[in-house]
């Protein structure tokens, strides 16, 4: 099998392209580097960088039943290095009035969610590990059982 060279993009569809503009730059940093205008010529979607995404880019796209669609569900998951990072962004969102969870000692690492202005939950979400197994709660991972 050929191997897949990292992620191209992400797109996460909204139902309000200027106010999510706005929101995903002054909580995330996202940054507009390309337009998609639609044949009518009213651009509907972007694509763009955030600080940290190492190359990775995120797109926005207009499209209100899918966002309606999505809310409520947590597809993406961004990086961060530890728990002061988490305790750090619990921080910024304060300052910004997004409202979030706690810093939650998650599965693996440490966690903090909040959704955007169409109810997609974002999680930011530590690489270092917290140590401890919490793989007997519900709706914690654990290792998977080998195939048979």
């Amino acid at each position: 099998m050929p191997e897949l060279a990292g992620i191209h993009h992400v797109k996460i569809p909204v139902t309000d392209l200027p106010r999510s503009l706005d929101w995903y730059g002054r909580v995330l940093g996202f940054r507009t580097t390309i337009e998609f205008p639609d044949d009518d010529g009213v651009v509907r979607g972007v694509g763009g960088t955030m600080p940290g995404l190492d190359g990775t880019l995120v797109a926005l796209r207009e499209n209100p039943e899918a966002a309606r669609g999505c809310e409520g569900f947590d597809p993406v998951s961004f990086a961060i290095r530890d728990r002061a990072d988490a305790e750090a962004w619990a921080a910024h969102l304060d300052a910004l009035g997004v409202e979030h969870s706690p810093v939650i000692e998650a599965s693996i690492g440490w966690l903090l969610v909040f959704s955007d202005p169409d109810g997609l939950v974002l999680h930011l979400y530590s690489w270092a590990g917290h140590g401890k197994d919490h793989s007997d709660r519900p709706g914690y991972g654990r290792p998977a059982s080998p195939a048979s």
